[in-house]
């Protein structure tokens, strides 16, 4: 079983593509099920008469509630790698990490082959700064073997108070001799939008969509337009790359900030009520200035709404390498005071009609980094959520994908991704995706 956690949090969790919107309107809907068959309620019986020879016969006296938590969560990974189960405990620490302010290590981590594999460390936080790369497999932690653990027992031992250390034992790649890294936990204060001025180009970067998101772009796009004069002004790259998702809100939010109209986003459930459309409103942050999208393998869900858009809109030219492709919608379903469940009930499309999931975006000019020569034997692709067990089809045309580059040198003298869209920007490159060309084909 592979699924996809985020221990930002100290072990919280937040699956990519989590939607306040669907936390607000898409509830309701729950309470129209059709009624369940008889042989439904005969296996409802058989899990009854399952549970009770446990808690009676059991050789130690179980812990019931744990046990019916375990068949919940059973129940709902089952489906697929992003449904779960939530006890009041990690509820409330998802709520608390959508605002953008928790306690954690910093990593966004999946279950791969039984061990725990890092998906990408977030920026400037105590496992970024102590050299955990994406890929990286975590073997131990604190000296305990996590093979034979389940992905959320593993994240529970990475938790821990702040200014507490942990010690991960770390393997870069199969066969590699694993070593030791120490992290002491701190305060994740995720400031989800960064920026820098480039002499004549504009560079943003959103690491994940937060509560705070929309409003850090803007103040970084102000502050770019405060800095650098319009007529000096070449445009901009907004750097998508390894960002795992996070609010449907925020990712529509930062689409139409970069769109005069059109749709951005539809999501489709089940039935046919139950498909929704977002589309821009009147108005550009940075109206008739280019802008670069740079996004990779480890761009997912909410990152890929915003590329898609932008790309089927032609407002953008996205630049790097195919992403993640997880385009499914999770709404978060309150069970009183014993947590919630998360589980999927749309799926996403961009505006042209086509479904993010297990296909990903691809990019319109495909620029692969260069590994410097210690780790070509170290780093290897992403397998993308065609690769995860269990994973929910693409209803549209088209090939699932199959992996792509999610590496990002630190250094970014050797990011050719980078450099390539800010040469493009500068009129020192030419390709013929950038500018995009023609009128918008898909406005509304």
């Amino acid at each position: 079983m592979i699924r996809k956690l985020s221990l930002l949090a100290a072990g919280a969790v937040l699956g990519a593509g989590v939607s306040t919107l669907a936390l607000e309107g898409h509830i309701t809907g729950f309470g129209s099920a059709t009624a369940a068959s008889v042989d439904t309620y005969r296996q409802l019986n058989l899990f009854g008469d399952v549970f009770e020879r446990i808690r009676s016969d059991y050789v130690e006296v179980p812990d019931e509630a744990s046990l019916v938590e375990a068949a919940i969560n059973g129940m709902l990974t089952s489906l697929d790698p992003h449904s779960n189960y939530m006890n009041a405990k990690n509820y409330e620490d998802m709520q608390i990490q959508t605002k953008g302010e928790f306690g954690g290590l910093g990593i966004e981590v999946t279950m791969e082959d039984g061990l725990v594999k890092v998906v990408t460390p977030i920026d400037d936080t105590p496992a970024a700064k102590a050299g955990i790369l994406a890929g990286d497999f975590i073997v131990a932690i604190d000296g305990t073997d996590v093979q034979g653990l389940t992905l959320q027992e593993a994240v529970d031992k990475m938790r821990g108070p702040v200014n507490s250390s942990i010690t991960l034992t770390v393997q870069r790649k199969a066969g590699d001799k694993p070593f030791e890294v120490k992290i002491v936990r701190d305060t994740i204060k995720m400031q989800s939008v960064k920026y820098e001025v480039k002499d004549d180009v504009g560079y943003v970067r959103i690491s994940q969509f937060t509560a705070q998101t929309y409003d850090g772009l803007k103040a970084a796009l102000d502050k770019i337009d405060a800095t650098v004069p319009s007529d000096k002004l070449k445009g901009y790259i907004l750097d998508l790359r390894n960002d795992p998702g996070g609010l449907l809100d925020q990712a529509i939010a930062v689409s139409d900030a970069f769109l005069d109209h059109g749709e951005i986003v539809s999501t489709r459930g089940r039935h046919d009520a139950d498909t929704r459309r977002y589309s821009a409103k009147t108005g550009e942050l940075v109206a008739d200035k280019p802008l670069i999208v740079l996004i990779n393998g480890g761009s997912a869900s909410a990152s890929e709404i915003v590329a898609g858009a932008l790309q089927d809109h032609r407002r953008a030219t996205l630049l790097g390498t195919r992403s993640f492709g997880k385009g499914s919608v999770q709404t978060i379903i309150p069970l009183g005071g014993n947590g919630a469940i998360r589980l999927t009930t749309a799926r996403y499309y961009t505006p042209s009609g086509n479904s993010i999931q297990a296909k990903g975006i691809t990019p319109d000019i495909e620029v692969k980094q260069e590994l410097p020569p210690e780790l070509q034997d170290k780093i290897t692709e992403t397998r993308g959520e065609a690769a995860l067990k269990g994973h929910l089809k693409s209803e549209t045309e088209g090939a699932e994908g199959s992996g792509s580059q999610a590496y990002v040198p630190p250094d970014p003298k050797n990011d050719k991704q980078l450099n390539t869209a800010l040469d493009l920007l500068r009129g020192l490159q030419a390709n013929a995706a950038f500018p995009p060309k023609g009128d918008d084909p898909i406005a509304n």
